[in-house]
Order: C-alpha cells, then sequence, then structure tokens
C-alpha cells in the first residue's frame, strides 16, 4: 500500500466533528452549493465561466474591474513581487467544474456490468485551485500531498510566480475540492490532473505552453503519473518530486498484489480499521495534536508549523464526507492495483528532478536512491531526447517545500530554467 509506513501518523492530521461521518452521505453532489465559474489573472483572457441553467458558458469581461472581480477576494490586493507567502482563504480560491467518469455511479455501472468497458455516467465535481503570475509564460502545476491542500505551496507560488505562471489545486476528496462517496485509486487523480491541464493551462490560445508538473508525497507520485500520461506527456517539460510516494515493483509488492485475501477476514479487518480510524479522528481532532504531528514530520525546523497550516488541514476534514473519503483512500478501497513507480518511470518523457528532504521519518531517502537507480536504468543519460535525473537534498522532512521554502524554491527555479532552456 502507498501510505502504508505512514497511514496512522496521517491520521492524526485528518480529524472530523463525528463518528457519524464515516457513514456515507446520500446526497446530491456538494457542487450544487458550491459556484462553478473559473476566475482568472487580470492578464489572464478577458473572459470567465459562468454557471448558467444550460451548463458552463463563456461570457466576456469587458472591463479590468469585471476580471478583477472575478479573481478570490482575499488575492485582489495580494502582491506577489512583494510578499513571500500566500494568504489563507479559509474557504478556498477559485473552482474549476471537472466533468469526469470518476463517480460511484459509473463505478457501480462497470461492477454490475463486467461485459462493459465503456464508461456510462458523468458528473461534475467543483476543485479548488488557483493561478498565479503571468499567462503568458511557461506554467509550473503544484499538486499537495495526502490530507494537504494547495495552500500547503503558501510559500513557494508566490515567489515562482515572479517567473512562471503558477497553478496549484487540491485533489479530488481533499481541500476544498469535493468530496464524493467513491472509490478513489492513483487513476482519479491522474485523470484530474490530466484533465486540469488539457481544460485549464493548455487553453485554445497556449496549446503550446510548457508545463511542469511538481508534487510532494501523494501528488509527487500523482505528478509523475500524469506526467507519464500519453494525453499530455508532450506538453509536460520537467517533473519535480518532493519525497513522492509510490510503491516500487519487486518480489514482495508483486506477491502481495497478486494474493487474494480470505473475505470473512477481510471483512473483519476492515471493521476493525474503521474503529482505529474512528478513533483517531475523535482522538486527534484538537488543533493541538495535529501541531503535535506536523512538527514530527518537519524535523529539522518546524517554524512555519503554524495556526495557519493546522487549519488548512483541520477545516477540509470538517465536510461531512471527509471521513468516509479518508478511510476509501487509506485502505486502498480503490479499483484493481495501484501502478508501480518502476512502470511509471519507464514511461516518462521529461527530466526529473527529486528535490528530497533528506530527514523525512515515512518515505526514507532510500526511495529517492532507487527513484535514481530505476530512471537511469531506463533513459541513462539522453541529452538529445533530454532525459535526465537530477537530485537535490533539502535540509528537512516530508513536507521540504514549507519546512525549507528557499531551498527548494531555488532547485525548482534552476530545475525548470534547465529544461526551458532559460538559464542566464
Amino acid at each position: 500500500m502507498m501510505f502504508l509506513k505512514s497511514r496512522f501518523l496521517l491520521l492524526s492530521l485528518l480529524s472530523a466533528s463525528h463518528v457519524e461521518a464515516f457513514a456515507p452521505i446520500n446526497s446530491a453532489s456538494s457542487s450544487e452549493s458550491r459556484p462553478t465559474f473559473k476566475t482568472r489573472s487580470l492578464a489572464a483572457d478577458r473572459y470567465v465561466l459562468a454557471s448558467t441553467a444550460a451548463g458552463t458558458v463563456a461570457e466576456p469581461l469587458s472591463t479590468p474591474s469585471d476580471i478583477a472581480s472575478q479573481i478570490p477576494s482575499i488575492l485582489v490586493d495580494f502582491e506577489h513581487h512583494e510578499s513571500s507567502r500566500l494568504p489563507y482563504s479559509p474557504t478556498g480560491y477559485s473552482t474549476w467544474s471537472w466533468r469526469t467518469h470518476h463517480n460511484a455511479e459509473n463505478q457501480n455501472f462497470l461492477d454490475n456490468n463486467p461485459d462493459q468497458n465503456e464508461n456510462q455516467h458523468y458528473t461534475e465535481h467543483s476543485i479548488n485551485y488557483l493561478e498565479m503570475g503571468d499567462p503568458s509564460k511557461p506554467a509550473i502545476l503544484l499538486v499537495h500531498g495526502f490530507g494537504a491542500s494547495a495552500y500547503h505551496f503558501r510559500h513557494n507560488i508566490p515567489i515562482l510566480a515572479r517567473k512562471y505562471h503558477v497553478y496549484a489545486l487540491d485533489l479530488l476528496g481533499f481541500g476544498w475540492s469535493d468530496k464524493p462517496i467513491m472509490d478513489y485509486d492513483a487513476s482519479v487523480w491522474r485523470d484530474q490532473v490530466v484533465d486540469f491541464v488539457k481544460q485549464v493551462i493548455l487553453k485554445e490560445d497556449a496549446s503550446n505552453k510548457p508545463i511542469t508538473i511538481a508534487g510532494n508525497s501523494l501528488g509527487g507520485y500523482t505528478a509523475m503519473y500524469s506526467a507519464s500520461d500519453d494525453r499530455i506527456k508532450e506538453y509536460v517539460k520537467g517533473c519535480v518530486l518532493l519525497n513522492a510516494a509510490g510503491r516500487f515493483r519487486d518480489l514482495a509488492s508483486e506477491a502481495e498484489a497478486a494474493s487474494t485475501p480470505n473475505p470473512i477476514i477481510q471483512s473483519i479487518s476492515s471493521a476493525i480499521q474503521r474503529l482505529v480510524i474512528a478513533a483517531s479522528f475523535i482522538y486527534t481532532k484538537q488543533p493541538a495534536r495535529i501541531e503535535q504531528v506536523l512538527r514530527n514530520v518537519y524535523p529539522v525546523s518546524s517554524a512555519n508549523v503554524d495556526e495557519e497550516l493546522v487549519q488548512s488541514i483541520k477545516v477540509p476534514s470538517l465536510d461531512p464526507n471527509a471521513a468516509e473519503v479518508f478511510y476509501r483512500v487509506i485502505t486502498k478501497n480503490g479499483r484493481g492495483p495501484q501502478a508501480y513507480v518502476d512502470d511509471i518511470l519507464a514511461q516518462l518523457d521529461c527530466p526529473v528532478l527529486l528535490a528530497w528532504g533528506e530527514q523525512d521519518p515515512w518515505i526514507k531517502s532510500a526511495a529517492a536512491d532507487k527513484i535514481e537507480m530505476l530512471y537511469a536504468q531506463f533513459h541513462g543519460v539522453d541529452s538529445v531526447a533530454r532525459k535526465w535525473c537530477k537530485r537535490v537534498s533539502i535540509g528537512g522532512g516530508h513536507c521540504p517545500h514549507d519546512e525549507a521554502p528557499d531551498e527548494v524554491n531555488a532547485a525548482i527555479l534552476e530545475f525548470v530554467d534547465e529544461v526551458l532552456g532559460m538559464k542566464n
């Protein structure tokens, strides 16, 4: 399991208000209560997507004040050239409406019709995201880790946006994005990132825009999985792994994947897991406990473990569906085996930066060693095809981008400059 080593520590980050939160909410998607629009930066194309009875349509914006009105209010007066820290918004930033086959109805249809391989049911999920920087510049997309949100890149977005067009989004089930009750596996977040790249970053007037995808932990796994996808890989010029999660292909993991558990034992185990996770949520709902666990994964410097970071983890976990979603993700109630890191790396067509917190208590440096070895095994150093892997050791733990942001920002900027041929 991708998160096996850290699952119980991670649970400490994800608190809910009631044990009843583990019961699925059988209601319409929460996106109905949220506006369906896409905000744009001041320098972007002069339109937004507005929600109408007929669906989502393009509407022109005629004046700068119209454009400014669509920027999240907390960012209206924010100047990223002067401030190095993103303002915290307790309600999220902007919303992208993601139309996808990843929903419980479609999953049930495919389960009950094994002879069918065509998706029959689509739905829309509201996805929280933000963008910053000059839209004419190459893009950097930031993908957060398990239990976090786009806000976790608060010390990175403003700095990176001074040179590039930066995006960050909340994965489905996390942060201020929708939390539908459904089965989750890595393909959900891969497809979300792929569609976000195609529909938001690669707009019609920017179809050749080069993109670098960076991610931490689960987001690192998602970043390389998405970057290797044929639908967008021609646009992805670089991939940054910040202590990426993922399972490697070896005899032990293959044997585990091939084994079929006894259904009785499996049901008992599932019930016990629910009790353990429910107890963890109740015990750890206090902000002080979240802070304590965060300090464990910021081993070099806990200076950035502050009230806003704690709230950015606690507030989304109060969603009625959050606990059930977390349970399903943690226990890997997914649909089929996860892709191995080995197989993903073999499919990558771009350079890779490992900006690795070497004091990570959850994902050890040996994982970065293995990624380096596998990348070299699959690609060597190909200066013509521009396939190479670079490692920068960061003085930090599992979340180096937030614990040591200056080091990580410098490493990312240097890497992106290099892959795009923009070094001075």
